[in-house]
């Protein structure tokens, strides 16, 4: 093409010109190119400026689009990247097939079917989304489920079906996270906030208000930069989420229960709640919270405690830690942590069941399993808390609104 001489051309074309155009790129004005191909086909491109980069964007075949259309296109898509907009984007949005809550579903379950425990536990998944969820939702398009549509439908077995329900809401919760990964659909995921519009269970006892598992990493990361706690009492929290033991093991925690060399904490019976010694493999980010609680130490005394509270030589109070919840607006309970690390275990990973159980100290449900349990799965259990503690570093940096969820634990 020859070069141009002074100002760009405006309107340069004419429909006479676009049927006869030769092979190359003819300019019309303002971005707007016909491309001819040596084969004699013909097709419209828009050049753009969009927040600061240079985007190519084709309208269509000169075939189909007529010289009038794709300056009108044009005229469309400039006005909208001037305001700071995306047209390259919103066109990609306009043409997306948001597929319904059962597709994404299936969808979600198959890509997700390396990692199931095993063939009973991923049937169980999408079982019971088809038993409770399709019958409402299963034709709803994903972008279209806010939060009301996912009360109604947790609603009917909240209260009779509780631990059902329970899992729904949380599978529920994989799916809608998958949706918005895939850019199908935009916001907070509603599952995160639904149980405020739920009736709480009555007569069950021993349940602790727990984030999900997917809120951790971002309470994570508000807990390290917040101003509304010491750095001791940053440094315990962040220790019991991390270790998913007890709030009150960790706060009695004392250095000469730790062999930091073989990375592992043994906390004596007499502080166990199953009066047995129980062994918690420590991943490195542990490890960095007990140096940087040694930094603070004040004692040489190796029955000193690690994460000592405000009076001398006495533990921290769990109040220390509910207060911190508190002053943050998280609704839940530090001892609901490990529930938030229990269902990740079990919905996100393919960790054997009772390599879990073992991390939290649970009591063994029957002489087989205590057998099958006897050597305590150590190294498993060490491999599975440094995932955990990958899992809640991975995101730490992406601050999302937090909710509650409730679970039994012991």
């Amino acid at each position: 093409m020859p070069k141009r001489n002074g100002r760009h051309p405006e309107k340069a074309l004419t429909a006479v010109a676009v049927r006869s155009a030769k092979p190359g790129r003819h300019a019309d004005g303002n971005g707007l190119y016909l491309e001819v191909d040596p084969s004699g086909a013909k097709r419209w491109l828009l050049r753009l400026m969009i927040q600061g980069k240079r985007r190519d964007i084709g309208l269509g075949s000169a075939s189909l689009v007529s010289l009038a259309e794709a300056r009108e296109t044009a005229a469309t898509m400039r006005k909208a990247a001037r305001a700071g907009g995306d047209p390259l984007a919103e066109r990609r949005a306009e043409r997306r097939v948001v597929p319904t809550f059962a597709e994404a579903a299936r969808s979600c379950h198959e890509e997700h079917k390396g990692s199931w425990k095993n063939g009973k536990h991923a049937d169980q998944w999408l079982n019971t989304l088809e038993a409770h969820v399709f019958p409402t939702l299963g034709a709803v398009t994903v972008d279209k489920i806010g939060t009301p549509e996912v009360r109604d439908v947790l609603l009917p077995i909240w209260l009779e079906k509780h631990e059902t329900a329970r899992r729904v809401r949380q599978r529920i919760g994989t799916v809608l996270d998958w949706a918005t990964a895939k850019g199908l659909r935009e916001g907070d995921n509603p599952v995160r906030g639904v149980t405020k519009g739920l009736p709480k269970p009555k007569g069950q006892r021993g349940h602790f208000a727990a984030l999900p598992y997917a809120d951790v990493p971002a309470f994570l990361a508000r807990l390290r930069e917040t101003l509304k706690a010491g750095p001791m009492v940053k440094l315990l929290f962040e220790f019991v989420v991390l270790t998913a033991v007890r709030s009150g093991e960790a706060r009695g925690a004392r250095w000469n229960e730790f062999d930091l060399d073989a990375k592992l904490w043994t906390i004596p019976a007499d502080r166990m709640k199953a009066g047995k010694p129980h062994v918690v493999p420590l991943a490195p980010r542990a490890l960095a919270l007990l140096k940087a609680a040694g930094e603070l130490r004040t004692s040489d005394d190796p029955s000193a405690l690690v994460f000592p509270g405000e009076r001398l030589g006495k533990a921290m109070s769990d109040m220390a830690l509910t207060m911190l919840l508190r002053r943050m607006e998280v609704d839940a309970t530090a001892h609901g942590f490990r529930s938030s690390f229990r269902d990740w275990c079990a919905e996100a990973t393919n960790f054997p069941r009772e390599v879990a159980e073992a991390a939290l100290a649970h009591a063994l449900e029957s002489k087989v399993e205590a057998a099958y349990r006897r050597s305590d799965l150590l190294e498993k259990r060490r491999k599975m808390m440094e995932a955990w503690a990958r899992y809640c570093e991975a995101t730490a940096g992406k601050v999302v609104p937090l909710a509650k969820a409730r679970r039994p634990q012991g």
